[in-house]
């Protein structure tokens, strides 16, 4: 049952009929966003002609070897994401009575220094035992299949190295940030959606901006990251993926230095529109190693192609970051359709697909408590 039809599902009570589509919608996005990531991680360094020379001329087609001959393998952006829900779920439950409240910067950046020790220290030796649906007793850091080096960006190694926790009080203004002022990668947007599974868009917004400069100090890089937790944020609210991003693009407005990320979704929305999708349309957005690139990239695919398993496959296709530009797509679409509107024989080939099922029953279930 998709999660469209879940909202015509006869329930005894409303409320347990919008807390099961909610909870979808939040699986859906985090696992949508692992799909798409395995699916372009081993391709991430590959031109299309190099791509269509190895898997045949409509290029990947489905999950597909990568080191050491594995399938499903996440990289960062899957790694960085969760250890961002773990984080989330600390900043609510301490805060639970006034929201998120200001514990949430802080406890970002310390989920941040645990991704950065699964980089640089052996992980433990064996897997901690796992119960369906509670998380390991020391958290992510726990997990011993996180610790794998899967091309981390540069900015984010050097930036969560410097310990840097933003200010929420101080405006978005487009002003630089004190860390890596002129980074504006994508490992700001590929990390970001859970924050529009966590607050309303306004609020998702100005969480992900000031979380993207924990690593990346370009306003460019932390106005993407806020547009995809805003058009994530406004699709858990049951809107259109057009109106989504329309409506995201009103909020940018009202930034000073938006110009650019606006400008990428404007042409991702005027490229959705003519005609059928292509991995050459999809290369006139750019490359994805930046960041409204990869936000650009990963809209387009979600919006020109109404096939889930299509447009993921159109989001890693193209000669780029396809991890990234496909983990952004997936989290769209997954908080568009929830989990269940995903291909569930590659989901089921996902790594740690069960772990990350759990984290965002967790996410979804803190959330919903006053």
């Amino acid at each position: 049952m998709s999660t469209n039809e879940l909202w015509h599902t006869t329930w005894r009570s409303p409320s347990l009929q919008a807390a099961a589509v909610h909870r979808a919608r939040v699986r859906g996005c985090l696992l949508g966003g692992a799909l798409g990531d395995a699916l372009g991680y081993p391709v991430e360094f590959s031109s299309l002609d190099r791509i269509r020379a190895a898997h045949g001329p409509r290029g990947v087609t489905g999950l597909v070897p990568g080191a050491h001959g594995a399938v499903g393998l996440i990289s960062d952006d899957t790694q960085m994401t969760l250890f961002t829900v773990e984080a989330l779920i600390q900043a609510h439950a301490r805060q639970r009575d006034k929201g998120i409240g200001g514990a949430w910067p802080l406890l970002l950046r310390q989920a941040y220094e645990r991704w950065l020790e699964t980089q640089s220290k052996p992980g433990p030796d064996q897997p901690v035992p796992q119960q369906p649906g509670t998380p390991p007793p020391a958290g992510l850091v726990g997990e011993a299949w996180l610790y794998s080096r899967r091309a981390p960006g540069n900015a984010c190694l050097s930036g969560v190295a410097q310990m840097y926790a933003p200010d929420p009080a101080l405006p978005l203004d487009g002003t630089p940030g004190q860390v890596n002022p002129d980074s504006k990668g994508c490992g700001t947007v590929m990390r970001s959606a859970p924050f529009g599974l966590a607050a309303p868009a306004d609020a998702a917004f100005a969480m992900a901006a000031r979380g993207a400069q924990i690593t990346h100090g370009h306003p460019t890089g932390y106005y993407a990251a806020g547009a995809l937790a805003a058009i994530v944020a406004h699709l858990l609210a049951g809107d259109s993926l057009e109106g989504a991003v329309l409506r995201t693009l009103r909020l940018l407005e009202r930034h000073r230095g938006h110009t650019e990320t606006t400008a990428a979704l404007r042409a991702a929305l005027d490229l959705a529109d003519d005609g059928a999708p292509t991995a050459e349309k999809t290369e006139s957005l750019g490359a994805g190693w930046v960041a409204e690139e990869a936000l650009a990239i990963g809209v387009y695919c979600a919006l020109a192609e109404p096939d889930v398993e299509r447009a993921l496959l159109l989001a890693v296709n193209h000669s780029g970051d396809s991890d990234s530009t496909g983990s952004i797509c997936g989290n769209l679409l997954g908080a568009l359709h929830g989990d269940t509107g995903l291909p569930h024989d590659w989901v089921a080939r996902v790594e740690g697909r069960h772990r990350i099922a759990a984290l965002a029953d967790d996410l979804a279930a803190e959330c919903a408590r006053a």
